[in-house]
């Protein structure tokens, strides 16, 4: 061996160190990155999930005969931020109004009693739906309260249901730090 090749591997193997620990560090980063990117997005997807069910329930609830009643008056329940706890008026840009029929807010873990496994009812104990139901907004977004629309050349009034998905329990949702999205759903019924 020559005496200047001596020493070579050395220098060698502690570059290649290095290169493999900085790509190793990178790596990981990179990977912790993705699962926050995509516990991010199936919290979203189950809020948005959440909203879902809160148009579901309230679905159910205008098909309920005691409920239909209610549905024949004028939305007299206001919307402020005592009613409201999450779902804010100014999440909904097709909404400009302050009535409704009714405000429901419940976790989803109310929904499945009986249905999941232990994992899951825990799991669902961690997002909520509110909603409140009134009458469907004019092209402008404003409720004409003496004078709803109705589907034409028939006697069913259209209504709004605007619900609102939360990432928390429904007494501990707050706006302004968990993920809360908004739906709006028309929907028909006649008039009796």
């Amino acid at each position: 061996m020559k005496k200047k090749d001596k020493g070579f591997a050395l220098p060698v193997s502690l570059l290649l160190l290095v290169v493999m620990t900085l790509m190793g560090v990178t790596l990981v980063g990179i990977t912790s990155q993705d699962i926050k990117d995509n516990d991010e997005k199936d919290i979203s997807q189950q809020a948005f999930y959440a909203a879902e069910s809160g148009i579901a329930h309230a679905k159910r609830w205008m098909r309920n005969p005691v409920n239909v009643t209610t549905l024949n008056t004028k939305p007299t329940q206001s919307l402020n931020n005592n009613t409201l706890r999450w779902c804010r008026t100014n999440f909904l840009p097709n909404f400009n109004g302050n009535k409704a029929f009714v405000v429901i807010r419940k976790t989803l873990s109310e929904m499945f009693v009986g249905q999941t496994g232990a994992g899951e009812t825990s799991r669902y104990k961690g997002f909520s739906f509110e909603y409140f139901i009134t009458y469907a907004p004019d092209k402008n977004g404003n409720i004409n309260l003496n004078s709803p629309k109705k589907k034409p050349g028939t006697n069913k009034t259209y209504y709004s249901i605007y619900s609102c998905g939360c990432d928390n329990r429904k007494i501990n949702c707050d706006n302004t730090k968990d993920k809360v999205v908004s739906l709006e759903a028309i929907v028909t019924i006649s008039s009796q």
